[in-house]
């Protein structure tokens, strides 16, 4: 795809690639919109495929992403609105809306895109609603795998979570999953890849037990995810480790964090406390503080669409001058009102909702913590092993200084167990090079990194026991999977 046509998409793409995927406030909730809607935006010289997944939350308003894999957008966050059939998308950092028609019978959205020099239309099919006319066979993984609450005492919430245990009477170390920003359901699915769901499985396979959860108000998880700071998030992680522990097939003394993103801070964090991780893993783990990480991610984006110098440096400056005016107005009404005038003062005809957006955007709890958030400063008290892995396509997380950094600060607080590996042609999701897919039904479909599984199994192998899972040949008949239901911790033998 040429750089106009990446123009055409973007045009006016100046404001922060937010790590946080925030989920839309307004209200509905309607469980008709949920699913991946996609369809093909004609643009100069071609198409475009877009990818809009939503989400219904549990407080009736909605999570939504859009993907263009054309143009390597990932999980860009989309404000939702539905009124009756009538359904308004707006994508702010990339200054376009959608607004549509529902019509559930068809499940389409038939409706307009719009961006500065665009408007055409835009037809987004639901591509979960295919009927099958028989069920299908799924073979059941030689492990268990249990649905369990999980006790946030600290929060006062509780976590939805899926427990996978190997085969035999343990004990078996074992990790937590912490996923990146944003709402997510354990599995961290996006577009039909299961980041989380391949690692655990791989994991437990692999003799140890694995437990990930749904993010705050989310699936089967109570409480809040908008509010949520990355520091309230640790206590989820420490809720998580306090779980496994108290399991009789769980070896309390080899209870680790895998965190991928925003997760694998979350990990480093609760390294530094009390009863913390025995060890950890980094995927994509940031090192420079938050606000160079959402500085860096912002002129990757715009170099992308064939931004010149001045533009990106005029880009910059407004994106600081937006993160001084927060800092210095703790009053969040305040700070939108200023943050406001500045939109306005600097785009005469930015649409108001989409400035509204934003200000609101800014003013989280989330990126008040996370644009100060720094590292470099983290770090101390952080004793256990850690493994950091960041693949070298991410445009999201750039492993070079990122991985330098983290190196840097772990091994300053006097951490000597520290090891570091970028991964070439691995990107943000932890999947390896397109060309690498294996093809299912005649279509490539999106893997974990098989390298990067080898070298993670293989680090942790060298800092637990690990008992060699029992193995059923394929002529042996399996037996049934685990009926999935509740389960609560028994304290006993360790």
């Amino acid at each position: 795809m040429k750089k106009h046509v990446s123009a055409a998409l973007l045009s006016i793409l100046v404001l922060c690639f937010s790590l946080l995927s925030s989920a839309s406030r307004a209200g509905g909730g309607s469980s008709v919109l949920g699913g991946q809607w996609k369809g093909q935006l004609q643009v100069p010289g071609g198409s475009l495929g877009l990818v809009i997944t939503i989400v219904p939350l549990t407080n009736g308003s909605f999570y939504a992403a859009l993907d263009v894999p054309q143009q390597k957008i990932s999980r860009m966050p989309v404000e939702v609105e539905m009124k009756g059939n009538e359904v308004a998308l707006r994508i702010e950092q990339a200054g376009s809306r959608f607004t549509g028609k529902l019509t559930p019978d068809t499940g389409t959205l038939n409706g307009t895109w719009q961006q500065p020099g665009l408007t055409g239309p835009l037809v987004l099919t639901r591509t979960n609603t295919a009927v099958t006319t028989a069920p299908r066979f799924k073979v059941a993984p030689p492990y268990r795998q249990d649905d369990v609450i999980v006790p946030n005492k600290v929060a006062k919430l509780r976590l939805g979570a899926t427990l996978t245990m190997p085969q035999g009477n343990g004990p078996f170390p074992a990790v937590v999953l912490v996923s990146d920003s944003g709402p997510q359901d354990r599995d961290a699915e996006q577009e039909e890849y299961r980041l989380f769901g391949q690692l655990a499985d791989y994991l437990t396979r692999h003799g140890l037990a694995v437990l990930r959860y749904d993010d705050r108000g989310l699936g089967k998880s109570t409480g809040t995810y908008s509010s949520a700071t990355t520091a309230d998030l640790v206590t989820d992680a420490q809720a998580a480790m306090g779980y496994l522990r108290a399991h009789y097939r769980v070896d309390k003394k080899q209870v680790g964090i895998v965190g991928h993103g925003e997760g694998a801070n979350i990990a480093l964090l609760a390294a530094r406390l009390p009863k913390g991780p025995d060890y950890v893993v980094s995927l994509a783990g940031y090192g420079l503080s938050g606000q160079e990480v959402l500085r860096r991610q912002q002129v990757e984006i715009m170099r992308l669409i064939g931004a010149n110098p001045a533009q990106v440096d005029a880009a910059l400056k407004m994106e600081d001058r937006l993160v001084e005016v927060v800092r210095q107005t703790p009053d969040n009404a305040l700070a939108r009102a200023k943050v406001g005038v500045l939109l306005r003062q600097s785009n005469a005809n930015i649409d108001p909702d989409m400035a509204r957006a934003r200000a609101m955007q800014l003013t989280t709890p989330w990126y008040r913590y996370f644009v100060d958030f720094n590292p470099q400063s983290s770090m101390t008290g952080v004793k256990c092993p850690v493994l950091a892995l960041n693949g070298a396509a991410d445009l999201q997380v750039t492993a070079g200084k990122n991985l330098s950094a983290l190196n840097r600060a772990l091994k300053a607080s006097g951490n000597r167990k520290v090891t570091v590996q970028k991964l070439p042609g691995v990107n943000h999701l932890f999947q390896s090079d397109p060309a690498k897919w294996p093809v299912f039904e005649g279509q490539p479909k999106p893997v974990f990194s098989p390298e990067a599984l080898k070298i993670m199994h293989g680090w942790i192998a060298q800092q637990v026991v690990i008992i060699k899972p029992q193995v059923v040949p394929i002529t042996v008949k399996r037996v049934a999977p685990t009926p999935v239901k509740s389960v609560v911790p028994k304290r006993g033998r360790s």
